[in-house]
């Protein structure tokens, strides 16, 4: 995606400032790869989804952040970061299963879902192929059809090829937590196959009884009349002050907001998070 490119380019930004201590890892058997993951913290469970290209490091504050009330578990998907690859294309139908599998794997029945980018579309489907796994899904960056994306994006999505990524200095960064270090091209083939993967999934949405919370940039890769129209898919965006209870999904716009700026502002991000995981609302006049 633009948004991939983006999210890449962001890896050398935020990485630097990852190399603080990190919480020990393994790896657990899912769906014929080896996938690395790291748990943190103390509380109810939260899973954690990055975006493409990216690992646990790249995630940024944002995990320690949510460890400090969650007992965090941290995945790295099919051929990102420490987890290997396997010979299967990455969809994401096939990305929620093996969140499913690791689940199952590592005993957790249910959880709290925070994905960004990659990661909030894989939990989107997860709580749409698996709704009993998922408590709660917060789903940062997130679209449900292709035509959600920006004209821009949309437009970018013909011309990427694998040379203009391998050339860029984030596929070095790739090679020193990579599985395969010299794996990096082939994950940029499936990458690139996946933004063409076809997305349509309005029926699967209003059909959703868990609760979501989107977050979106105000200059995101999804359009804003796309994330309106999400979250009047799952019962939002009614008039309160009615006597009865706001609907259970959210929607947060972050101003000012690139793409890949709404992964870097942590703090912004659980002040949205927190109250929604613990069904905290503001309180009106009428309460």
């Amino acid at each position: 995606m633009l948004r991939t490119v983006l999210v890449a380019g962001a890896l050398l930004v935020t990485a630097p400032t990852l190399a603080t201590a990190q919480p020990g890892g393994d790896r657990v058997e899912v769906n014929g790869m080896q996938m690395y993951y790291e748990v943190s913290g103390r509380g109810d469970p939260l899973v954690v989804l990055h975006g493409a290209y990216m690992n646990i490091p790249s995630m940024g504050a944002i995990i320690p952040k949510l460890a400090e009330t969650h007992k965090v578990y941290a995945l790295e998907f099919q051929g990102h970061g420490r987890t290997t690859d396997i010979d299967r294309p990455i969809t994401y139908p096939n990305l929620a299963d093996d969140v499913a599998a690791f689940m199952d794997a590592v005993g957790l029945r249910k959880a709290d879902v925070f994905g960004y980018s990659m990661g909030a579309v894989a939990g989107l489907q997860l709580a749409i192929r698996h709704p009993g796994k998922v408590n709660k899904l917060v789903a940062a960056s997130v679209a449900y059809d292709f035509e959600g994306w920006q004209p821009a994006f949309k437009e970018f999505i013909p011309q990427m090829n694998v040379e203009m990524f391998v050339g860029m200095p984030f596929a070095e960064e790739y090679r020193k937590l990579a599985a395969n270090p010299d794996g990096f091209p082939a994950l940029v083939e499936k990458l690139i196959a996946l933004e063409k993967e076809p997305m349509a999934w309005e029926a699967d949405v209003k059909a959703m009884k868990t609760p979501v919370l989107i977050i979106t940039g105000d200059a995101d890769v999804a359009t804003l009349e796309h994330s309106v129209a999400m979250f009047r898919l799952l019962g939002g965006g009614v008039m309160g002050d009615m006597g009865k209870p706001l609907p259970a999904s959210r929607l947060a716009i972050l101003p000012a907001t690139s793409h890949t700026a709404v992964i870097t502002q942590p703090d912004l991000l659980l002040a949205f998070i927190e109250p929604f995981l613990k069904g905290k609302t503001p309180k009106g006049f009428f309460e």
